[in-house]
């Protein structure tokens, strides 16, 4: 029977990563006086990267090392991300954020029939706080169990996130569903045993989904149906409990 749903944050309950994560690295970046300019292209490439810190020093070691700053790289990765993750919440607070088509809904009824939610991102916990309050102001109290950062020393496609939110939620995972909007979220998922439902953006879209549930272009509301794109098809035009009932009952395909 399905209990749980389990949900990843960038990309999959708001579409942050383009033109918030990405442009508050910029703003780190020029912080630090770095001539570094992360572009569209660039920053879809890097997203292969899980966690922010483990991103700039995949790119300072392995993309370019020529930008990369004499003595203790960690050290000055912790204070670089620390300055992103200042400006991300600047960049929040002033544009404010969407959740994705289908979340809020789904949610919804997901608390109205007792289901219980919860978080496995790699995003730090401050990044967070503002996500959660599109919920409203109580809205990190909607899930039950917040797995974020540096929580699990392994990032995803590890399935270690997943592996901490299902212990701490005391679950097994053939009672949850995850959400996820990537390849290496998918992993995460899969790698902790469980059925996953995709909803992609444009950075993820051409990625490989092969053991997702359903591939969606989005939740679909009442008027705005989703985009079937892999896997099973979904009824009715949106994902709602019904819907995941059945798929949860459900071999991948």
């Amino acid at each position: 029977m399905l209990e749980v749903l389990i949900f990843d944050v960038d990309g999959t309950l708001a579409d942050t990563e383009r033109d918030l994560h990405r442009v508050a690295f910029n703003a780190a970046f020029r912080s630090e006086g770095l001539d570094v300019d992360w572009d569209v292209d660039l920053y879809g490439r890097l997203l292969a990267v899980t966690g922010g810190k483990e991103r700039l020093t995949y790119y300072f070691t392995e993309v370019s090392p020529e930008r990369r700053p004499p003595g203790d790289l960690a050290a000055w990765v912790r204070r670089l991300h620390a300055r992103k993750t200042e400006a991300f919440a600047h960049l929040l607070a002033t544009a404010g954020v969407q959740l994705r088509p289908g979340v809020r809904r789904l949610i919804g009824e997901a608390r109205a029939a007792g289901l219980r939610l919860a978080i496995a991102t790699t995003t730090t916990p401050e990044n967070l706080v503002p996500i959660l309050q599109a919920f409203g102001p109580d809205g990190a109290s909607l899930f039950e169990v917040i797995a974020a950062g540096d929580v699990v020393e392994l990032k995803k496609p590890a399935p270690d996130i997943y592996q901490y939110a299902l212990a701490a939620l005391h679950s097994p995972a053939m009672a949850a569903i995850a959400f996820e909007d990537s390849e290496n979220g998918l992993k995460a998922a899969l790698g902790a045993g469980l059925k996953t439902v995709v909803t992609v953006n444009d950075y993820t879209r051409a990625q490989n989904f092969d053991g997702a549930l359903t591939v969606v272009d989005q939740l679909g509301e009442p008027g705005r149906p989703l985009a079937h794109l892999g896997g099973r098809v979904p009824r009715g035009g949106m994902i709602d409990l019904a819907v995941l009932r059945a798929l949860s009952e459900a071999q991948p395909g």
